[in-house]
């Protein structure tokens, strides 16, 4: 709402003959109609006209509406409030709310995905924000991870960095963000502000399966419209097995995921290769590296999930013939390269 919950009016109240259920495969809650049963909330007084309208585009993007509905207070008096209810039939109920689950496993998620959400308040319509609102949260999941990121560089960017102006340019399935900035120099002075924009996105896990026994690695490939849209002719593009982080995955989790996705095969094992930014000076992402060990005797011409466009194939190669591919420089994807390399050198070791 653009202000703190010190200064809000909030009581305790229940809504009669009506229960909080989980959302099917979300991390939010529903209100339907339950004879006999009690939803409790929170009545919040003394909002203007912002807050509700800053309310009802954070919730607009989920489909939910307002009604007005009756609710009591603790006291035992009745006031005329307006509650949010689903106004989709593609949200289904799972379990019952269980509010103290939700902060342990998804509230720091949500708050940080609510954050984003909250900077298009004005700028663009809920129903933008509800096509972007996946992407919205693996972007906070990735947020989450890279807090954690840190290899012992003992300088404070609270102290060495001065953020002057901050601001979305561009929401969809990917995020751009503007700054304008200062960060400290090498000689301890602040350098000059700088204007820059970063690609918003989550993080995301590469890898690449290798059959130890038969010695061969499986790609696959599919049409990459970035590699299209800067005119190669190629855009078609073999590479290992990717796929983002979903929030409250593990990498590990994603890569057996995309696999079975993409390949349609078990990795009976995770080698990690290593983690890294895959263009720090352009995007925030950051993606694990793998190689997945296989039994690898088939093939597919018809991987990825339709819903997300994905049109993949997999072919497989004997090590050998691998790696005169990425000596002779036919591949163009860089974690490839970077997983074929570290193949090499952990190939003795594998196959042992």
């Amino acid at each position: 709402m653009g202000r703190s919950a010190d200064d809000l009016l909030a009581t305790h109240a229940v809504l009669p003959d009506h229960a909080v259920y989980s959302v099917q495969d979300q991390p939010f809650p529903m209100i339907i109609a339950e004879q006999g049963t009690q939803a409790k909330g929170v009545l919040v007084r003394g909002l203007g006209d912002t807050e509700r309208a800053r309310l009802a585009f954070y919730e607009g993007g989920f489909e939910y509406d307002l009604r007005a509905q009756t609710v009591i207070t603790s006291d035992g008096e009745a006031h005329q409030a307006l509650v949010f209810f689903s106004d989709s039939d593609a949200w289904k109920t799972g379990a019952p709310w269980d509010l103290d689950a939700w902060t342990r496993d998804w509230g720091a998620l949500s708050m940080l995905a609510a954050e984003e959400v909250m900077t298009h308040f004005g700028k663009v319509e809920a129903s933008a924000i509800a096509r972007s609102f996946p992407a919205i949260r693996t972007r906070a999941w990735g947020r989450l991870a890279a807090m954690q990121r840190s290899t012992g560089d003992d300088r404070d960017t609270a102290q060495d960095v001065i953020v002057h102006h901050r601001k979305p340019a561009y929401v969809n399935y990917f995020g751009i963000d503007e700054i304008e900035l200062q960060y400290r120099q090498y000689d301890g002075s602040m350098g000059p502000a700088l204007h820059r924009s970063g690609l918003m996105q989550g993080s995301a896990v590469i890898v690449l399966p290798y059959d130890p026994v038969r010695d061969t690695v499986l790609l696959v490939e599919q049409f990459r419209a970035p590699v299209f849209l800067i005119d190669d002719p190629e855009p078609w593009m073999w590479e290992p097995v990717a796929g983002m982080i979903d929030p409250g995955e593990t990498p590990e989790q994603a890569a057996h995921r995309e696999a079975m996705e993409e390949a349609q095969i078990s990795l009976r094992k995770l080698e990690y290769a290593g983690g890294a930014y895959s263009s720090s000076g352009s995007s925030t992402e950051y993606i694990y590296l793998y190689v997945g060990l296989a039994d690898l005797t088939n093939t597919v011409d018809k991987g990825g999930l339709a819903s997300e466009g994905e049109d993949i194939r997999s072919k497989i190669l004997p090590f050998d013939d691998f790696m005169n591919m990425v000596d002779t420089h036919v591949f163009k994807d860089l974690p490839l390269l970077t997983l074929a390399h570290w193949l090499a050198r952990s190939r003795q070791r594998l196959r042992a």
